[in-house]
């Protein structure tokens, strides 16, 4: 059973920054790529970013670009995103995402619970 615990949300004033984490624990085969969604209020999931096993293959949405970096520490499973610039328009909730190799990540394998971050005027 994998498992994905996401952490580092909470409330910032635009123009702030935050950092969210997410760490994998369970069966999961090397070589994953893990990455971030989020769904804010009213709104449709969004892809965030996603980064390859070794990190040599990184995608962002167009609203990250420039704002938001994506890393992960595989000794410890784990995948970071740092959000700086925060606008009130990135108030969502933050989802951790895992695809094993030779899956898509049209469909994740593994989801996490989700961490909120608020960001206010």
């Amino acid at each position: 059973q994998v498992q994905l615990v996401e952490s580092g949300g909470g409330l910032v004033q635009a123009g702030g920054s935050l950092t969210l984490s997410c760490t994998a624990s369970g069966f999961i085969s090397r070589g994953y790529g893990m990455g971030w969604f989020r769904q804010g209020p009213g709104k449709e999931r969004e892809f965030v970013a996603r980064m390859s096993w070794s990190g040599n293959i990184i995608y962002y949405g167009d609203f990250a670009k420039g704002r938001f970096t994506i890393s992960r520490d595989n000794a410890k499973n784990t995948v970071y995103l740092q959000m700086n610039s925060l606008k009130p328009e990135d108030t969502a909730v933050y989802f951790c995402a895992a695809v094993e190799m030779g899956s898509s990540w049209n469909n994740p394998n593994y989801w996490g619970q989700g961490t909120q971050v608020t960001v206010s005027y």
